[in-house]
């Protein structure tokens, strides 16, 4: 059963994470590695799943994100979805390589979304970006172990 919290949660928190709500994945895949006892290759495909799966939310959000936008409530200021969007008008789809990214990496697979940007291309550059920052965290993590 520990085994099930430790790969849920790190699942929940990389999930929550990669939405646009306020959350930090990489210290609980860190203190996983760190602790032992778990397979580090099935931490970071766990973390990267939940990543994915919360980037392919944003994506659908931004789908649908001009139905909401004018509403108070709306989660995203304005200028921060206009600064995603200039990223990924100047950049493209190959801007979704920095999806890992504070800041700016949630906004940008929101604005896939929105632009439009083929489900099969989003999934394939996001899944990159996430597993490759979350091999280095697990890399990093090993290394201090």
């Amino acid at each position: 059963m520990p085994d099930l919290l430790a790969y849920g949660g790190l699942f929940a928190a990389a999930f929550v994470a990669a939405t646009l709500l306020p959350a930090q994945s990489e210290a609980v895949l860190a203190g996983l590695v760190l602790a032992g006892g778990y397979d580090t290759t099935l931490l970071v495909l766990v973390a990267t799943a939940g990543n994915v799966l919360g980037s392919l939310t944003n994506w659908v959000l931004g789908r649908l994100v001009t139905l909401y936008e004018d509403r108070p409530w709306f989660p995203i200021r304005r200028t921060a979805l206009a600064r995603a969007e200039g990223w990924y008008r100047r950049f493209g789809r190959w801007s979704l390589l920095l999806s890992w990214a504070p800041v700016v990496g949630d906004p940008l697979t929101l604005v896939a979304g929105l632009l439009r940007e083929r489900l099969d291309v989003f999934l394939v550059l996001v899944t990159i970006a996430k597993l490759g920052r979350y091999v280095a965290v697990a890399l990093l993590a090993r290394a201090f172990a």
